[in-house]
């Protein structure tokens, strides 16, 4: 049985290691805080048309609809603190894909989050 604390290790190496890959795919990412019951996701990638990507990265079991809530909950905080506008910033979780690498991870949420961060492009 895997300890709290390897998990929190094991977590933060991979959001570590994912703000690196998207860092090397020439984005601009930020690793986020920890605040608590307003946490407000691991990492953001911002773009020059001013739009947020906040990202809630996951290594371990895939629990896809957990997941999904915490990036929503977790992009909400992070929109509200920094009083920007919603439809600028949009959220995911990444999770690690077991036995590959990075550039396969999967990225979570629903189909509306998704229609509305892409309704411009």
């Amino acid at each position: 049985m895997t300890t709290g604390a390897a998990n929190k290790k094991k977590g933060s190496a991979f959001e570590i290691l994912l703000m690196k890959h998207l860092r090397d795919q020439g984005l601009d990412v930020e690793r986020l805080r920890l605040t608590g019951a307003q946490d407000e996701g691991d990492l953001v990638v911002r773009f020059d048309n001013g739009e947020r990507l906040v990202i809630e990265a996951k290594s371990g079991a895939l629990h896809a609809a957990q997941f999904v809530r915490e990036a929503q909950a977790e992009t909400k905080h992070y929109t509200e603190h920094r009083e920007l506008p919603a439809d600028l910033v949009h959220g995911v979780a990444v999770v690690k894909a077991r036995g590959k690498g990075i550039g396969d991870a999967y990225v979570i949420t629903t189909l509306a989050d998704y229609l509305r961060g892409h309704h411009a492009r």
